[in-house]
Formats: structure tokens, C-alpha cells, sequence
């Protein structure tokens, strides 16, 4: 059985996903509550399996308690599920590792199979965002190879980065080698054209 808290302030919406969900024999709502406040409270208590959290609710939005949840180490998996596709929105619930991120023009069955998609560990994201949620990859270069593959993007020589940073042209291959080898590339053009890209430098 996976239980499941509901946190949304509407309250039609809210009653309207209570009684769908609960003619699913695997899915329990455990609790439905109208504020951020209400849900952490049930959250911290009850430890649901999965938290559907629409985004804007007082006290506490659905990211502040995707947050939270994350920080107390709680099992629980976290759907945001949201009439708000704004990409500022997306940016904070990467960082909270959410595990689905859902427009309410989804139909309900596809809310349902995320519900067990995610409490199976999946990762789920309205088919319209995915492009922008959970694709953005980590930047994999560090401090010094980036300030070297902009300055190979500039045109820059061995030589004359070497001048630029104050290093010693050893170290500036070196930088150059790893960074070759952690893009997946042949040379360091390809290297700055990647990391270009990606809004890497």
C-alpha cells in the first residue's frame, strides 16, 4: 500500500483528488490537509510514502517543505504538482531533488501512475517540461579547468594562458588533459565547444 499525504489549498481540488485516488486499491491518502504548516506536521508524524504538494500554500509553499524534507534525511518521495511552469520554480525543486515535478492539466491517470512510478524510485516530469527538469547535468570541471577552457574558447595559446593565470604551462595541459578526459572529447577546442554548450564557461 502506498501512502500518500494530499497537500493543496484548494479545496475542491483537493476533495476531487482525495476520492479519485482513493478507488486505487494500492494508494492510501493518509492525510489531506490545506496549508504547508498542516503538512509538515502530518509529514513529520505519519512519514508518508509519497507527499503530492501543490507549490503556492501559506506557512510553507510545496518547495520550502520539499526542503525541509530533504534536510530532516525523511524517506519520503515528493511530487510538486503545480499549475506554475516557471523556470525559477523548476531551478528550486532540481536543487530539492524532488522526485516528480506534474502540471494539474495532467490527466488523472498519469497522476496516478506517477504516484507508484516515484514510490518505486522513479523520477517522473510533465512530458512538456522534461527538457528543463532533471536534464540539467552538473558541471563536472573545476574552478581552475574552467578559467583555462575559456580562455582556449578566446582563441588563447598554451603560452599565453600560461601568462594569463600565472601557471606553468605543465599545469595548464595538465588542466587541459583532465578536462579532456572528463568531457568525453579528443581535444581541447572540442573540450571549450562542450563546456560552451552546456553554460559550463
Amino acid at each position: 500500500m502506498i501512502r500518500v499525504l494530499l497537500a493543496e489549498d484548494q479545496q475542491m481540488l483537493r476533495g476531487a483528488l482525495t476520492s479519485l485516488l482513493s478507488f486505487e486499491s494500492d494508494i492510501q491518502v493518509v492525510a489531506e490537509v490545506s496549508d504547508g504548516q498542516k503538512a509538515w506536521d502530518v509529514i513529520q508524524s505519519e512519514i508518508p510514502d509519497v507527499c503530492i504538494l501543490d507549490i503556492e500554500m501559506p506557512y510553507l509553499t510545496g518547495l520550502d517543505l520539499a526542503e525541509k524534507i530533504k534536510n530532516a534525511h525523511l524517506p519520503c518521495k515528493v511530487m510538486i504538482v503545480t499549475t506554475f511552469a516557471r523556470p525559477g520554480y523548476l531551478q528550486k525543486a532540481m536543487d530539492c531533488d524532488v522526485n516528480a515535478y506534474l502540471l494539474k492539466d495532467e490527466p488523472i491517470d498519469y497522476l496516478i501512475e506517477a504516484i507508484r512510478k516515484v514510490n518505486r524510485g522513479d523520477k517522473v516530469v510533465s512530458r512538456d517540461l522534461a527538457a528543463t527538469l532533471f536534464m540539467k547535468e552538473q558541471n563536472p570541471l573545476n574552478e581552475r579547468e574552467i578559467a583555462v577552457l575559456q580562455l582556449v574558447k578566446e582563441g588563447c595559446t598554451t603560452n599565453e594562458i600560461s601568462k594569463k593565470l600565472y601557471l606553468t604551462k605543465g599545469t595548464i595541459r595538465n588542466y587541459l588533459s583532465t578536462s579532456i578526459q572528463k568531457l568525453d572529447v579528443e581535444s581541447r577546442q572540442q573540450a571549450a565547444t562542450v563546456a560552451s554548450e552546456k553554460g559550463w564557461i
